[in-house]
């Protein structure tokens, strides 16, 4: 029987700098899904020994993940990257979408993603009369719900690492992980409520947070439903433009 090899091995791993081929092996081997590092080793060649250290370095840059059971996998920052690149088809969508969602829910609805600085607010619709946020605000933490989105998705040790000084728990996050959005009541006003969904990008991670925020009346309790119906559809539509 012919053994043909993964299309990612159609190309040549042969920079001439040793290192780098030997990450840049790993990461083909991972293009096609979680991987053991058995299954590295049997696939790239080396021995154990050489294809841990290389899958330990790009975690640490975040480049390479595990997953609950161990394998490791394409870590977050490829998705973040891959965001950067893809990021005017989300805001084009955000431009005319987040109006379109304020219309049908009666409250301000915004985007906001990771920057190095901080948090950034990308597309906006309505305004937040309490708390203004115009696009282009970098802020140093993420606001209300919002701040549970990107943390609910994250490996363990980088969810953990995110619970250090956070208002919420590790069962606060499953919760949000199980029903796939989040809201909070302000903390400051407890008549105002934010209402959040993750914004999927490659690889089904949350690249950004949808963030609809409000009158508590509008955002909890049974009126909750549609909003939920109406963020967590947006929050879909805008993660297909960043994957376009």
């Amino acid at each position: 029987m012919t053994a043909f090899p993964c299309p990612a091995f159609a190309l040549h791993h042969d920079s001439g700098v040793g290192v780098q081929d030997k990450a840049s092996r790993l990461l083909s081997v991972l293009e096609g899904g979680p991987a053991s590092v058995s299954r590295i080793v049997a696939v790239t060649g080396p021995t154990r020994p050489t294809a841990y250290r290389p899958a330990l370095a790009l975690r640490k840059i975040r480049l390479v993940t595990r997953d609950a059971r161990g394998s490791y996998q394409l870590g977050p920052r490829l998705s973040e990257m891959a965001i950067l690149e893809h990021g005017d088809r989300m805001r084009s969508q955000a431009g005319s979408l987040l109006p379109e969602l304020r219309a049908r829910t009666g409250v301000s609805a915004r985007l906001y993603r990771s920057c190095e600085e901080g948090k950034l607010c990308v597309a906006a619709a309505g305004t937040l009369t309490a708390h203004p946020v115009p696009v282009g605000t970098v802020l140093t933490a993420w606001p209300g719900a919002a701040a549970q989105i990107p943390i609910a998705w994250e490996e363990p040790e980088a969810l953990h690492k995110g619970l250090v000084g956070a208002r919420f728990t590790a069962e606060t996050l499953a919760q949000v992980r199980r029903r796939g959005w989040t809201q909070t009541l302000d903390s400051a006003d407890s008549s105002t409520a934010t209402l959040a969904a993750p914004v999927r990008g490659p690889g089904g991670r949350a690249v950004a947070a949808l963030a609809l925020t409000g009158p508590a009346t509008l955002l909890t309790g049974g009126p909750a439903g549609g909003a939920v119906s109406a963020a967590s559809g947006a929050a879909l539509r805008l993660g297909e433009a960043s994957d376009a």
